[in-house]
Order: C-alpha cells, then sequence, then structure tokens
C-alpha cells in the first residue's frame, strides 16, 4: 500500500501545533526529525558516537512528515496547512520561514525505516525503554523495563515532553495510586505508571489508532489487567460517572483518581483543566506536560485560577512539564 507523505518544514517551536494541525486534518501517522545542534546534550550511555550531524536539516528547525491514505486530496490538504501555518501567530508560536512539500512512499518504508534510530534508552533512574526489536540486558540494580512498539502513536520516550512526564511520574508515585493517562499515545506513560508502583491505570485517546498501539504495548508488558485503554477524553470518563455500577462493571479506574497524567498540547491543556480538577481526590496530583517555553506563564496562570498549587516544574531544552497538586482542604 502507498501513501501520501506531506513534510512540513517549520521552527521547532511549532512543532507540537504544526503535528496537531496534520492530525486533525486526518494524517494516519506522524514523525518528527529535529535538526543537527552541535550543541545540543547527546545520550551517549550506550556508546553513540555523535562526531558529525545526524541529518542535514537546518539548525533550529524540524521537519514533520505526515502520512495520508491513498486518494486523499493533497493539494487540498497542503493548501490548508498553509493557512494554518500562516496563523500559527495568533497563537503564540513561530512557524519561521516554513516550507511545505508532497510526495508518496510505501508502507513498509514508512513503517519499519525509523526504527534504526529508536534504541534503548534510560529515562529516569529507574525507567529504561526497550524497543521491542532490540536485545537489551539490564545493567543496573532496581532498573524497570519499559517493551515499547510506538507503531504510529506519539511516545517514544526520546521527546522531552515524554521524558519529563515518566520523571515526574517516577517522583509522584509511591505505590497503589490510581491513575488516569489522557492522550494516552503509544501507552508508555500507563505502563510507566504501573512498572513505578501505581495500582490500576485507565488509558484514554481520541484517536483510534492510538488506542490500538496503547492495548499492543500493554499486552506486550502483560499489563492488559491492570490497564484499561479505550477511546474517549476526559470529559467522557466524567460524563459517565452518572451511572456508577455500569461504569464500575467496565472500567478498573473509577474517579476520583490519585493522579491525573497528561502530554497534550497546552491549548488542550487549557481547556480542560477543571475536569482534572473534579476527576482528582484532595491531594491529588496533576502531572501536565507538552508546553513549549512560550506557554509556561499561561499554562502556570490557567493551573492557578483553577485552584491548583504549584509543586513542581520540570524542564529539559525548552520544554516544561507541572507537576500541581489538588488541595487536601477541597473535599466534596
Amino acid at each position: 500500500m502507498r501513501w501520501h507523505e506531506l513534510t512540513v518544514l517549520a521552527a521547532e517551536s511549532s512543532q507540537e501545533m504544526v503535528t496537531y494541525y496534520l492530525t486533525e486534518l486526518g494524517a494516519g501517522g506522524v514523525s518528527v526529525e529535529e535538526g543537527w545542534d552541535e550543541t545540543k546534550p547527546r545520550d551517549t550511555k550506550y556508546g553513540e558516537l555523535y562526531d558529525r550531524p545526524l541529518n542535514d536539516i537546518r539548525k533550529g528547525y524540524a521537519e514533520i512528515k505526515a502520512y495520508f491514505a491513498e486518494g486523499t486530496d493533497m493539494a487540498a490538504i497542503a493548501e490548508q496547512m498553509r493557512v494554518l501555518m500562516r496563523e500559527l501567530p495568533e497563537y503564540g508560536y513561530d512557524a519561521g520561514e516554513f516550507t511545505i512539500a508532497m510526495g508518496d512512499v510505501h508502507e513498509d518504508d514508512w513503517a519499519h525505516a525509523w526504527k534504526k534510530y529508536f534504541k534503548p534508552i534510560a529515562v529516569t533512574e529507574r525507567l529504561t525503554i526497550k524497543p521491542t526489536w532490540e536485545e537489551y540486558a539490564p545493567s543496573r540494580e532496581g532498573e524497570l523495563i519499559i517493551e515499547l512498539d510506538p507503531g504510529m502513536a506519539f511516545g517514544t520516550g526520546t521527546h522531552p515532553t515524554t521524558a519529563l512526564c515518566l520523571k515526574a511520574l517516577d517522583s509522584a508515585i509511591s505505590g497503589g495510586e490510581q491513575v488516569i493517562d489522557v492522550g494516552t499515545g503509544s501507552g508508555i506513560l500507563s505502563i510507566g505508571a504501573i512498572k513505578l508502583g501505581a495500582d490500576k491505570v485507565l488509558a484514554v485517546d481520541l484517536d483510534p489508532m492510538a488506542v490500538t498501539n496503547a492495548k499492543e504495548n500493554i499486552a506486550q508488558n502483560g499489563l492488559q489487567d491492570v490497564i484499561e485503554a479505550r477511546e474517549s477524553d476526559l470529559l467522557g470518563v466524567l460524563s459517565e460517572g452518572d451511572n456508577e455500577g455500569e461504569i464500575a462493571a467496565r472500567n478498573r479506574v473509577k474517579p476520583p483518581v490519585d493522579i491525573v497524567v497528561a502530554n497534550i498540547l497546552a491549548e488542550i491543556i487549557l481547556l480542560f483543566i477543571d475536569d482534572v480538577m473534579n476527576v482528582l481526590k484532595p491531594g491529588g496530583i496533576y502531572i501536565c506536560s507538552g508546553i513549549y517555553k512560550n506557554k509556561e506563564l499561561a499554562v502556570e496562570a490557567g493551573l492557578l485560577a483553577a485552584g491548583f498549587e504549584i509543586v513542581d516544574k520540570l524542564r529539559q531544552e525548552d520544554w516544561v512539564a507541572f507537576v500541581a497538586g489538588k488541595p487536601k482542604g477541597d473535599e466534596e
């Protein structure tokens, strides 16, 4: 099967919004490769050598490739994308001198060629992400392995936004927590939460392809009895709470919960902050990532306005994650 490929070259700071737009326009999968920067710290714990650039992408830019099914009107998609890109400054993003190009690719080339770049990586002192196709033996005491094949879903652990969430979960989980993972993607955060000691996780995503991939990864790690992945959003989880008998029979996790984690766009985070407050227990923790530095103040203001307390901020490169707490005095 052949797919239509749309390639957007834009400033790194806009990559999350560009990815979001492409997904909304119907992309069946999206990949992101950032430009080479010799000053950016590189992980060398597995012997990787970075003596020469990994690509020829312009410094400070990212190449975002999106794939659309055969028969899609790509000229119309490209024109819609150009309009959306020009509107980015209205939302506080600068796409720079962006370009849009079209092409075609065979499914096998798209689905497998990128795998040679995805190697085992330690993302916290305890958690290591291992691609399912790679051989790897634990190298340190207490090491927890996440088996992962991200497929066409977002979330390998190599992007700062995912790594920040895993680091925050590592600190927040003490054992026995119930967790909701909003926008689960590959399921990596749900799997990580259980590996770190959480009791049960409800993983939700609006993309059915992501839910399918998350279920596969959950099963690969043998956690299907403690993680439920389904197509929904947080508002959907809350609205179903009226029929508690039905929900209890179908879901392993039922609000209120101890932790909500969301690795999504800052704009989307701001839309459902109140819903997170409602779904958390008093004293519960909200971990939110996917926030570029230019949206940090807006997200912080939104969290404070909703009644959250800022417990911690984590940073990696130009990305920020918040750890926010629901006050213990907010008993219903």
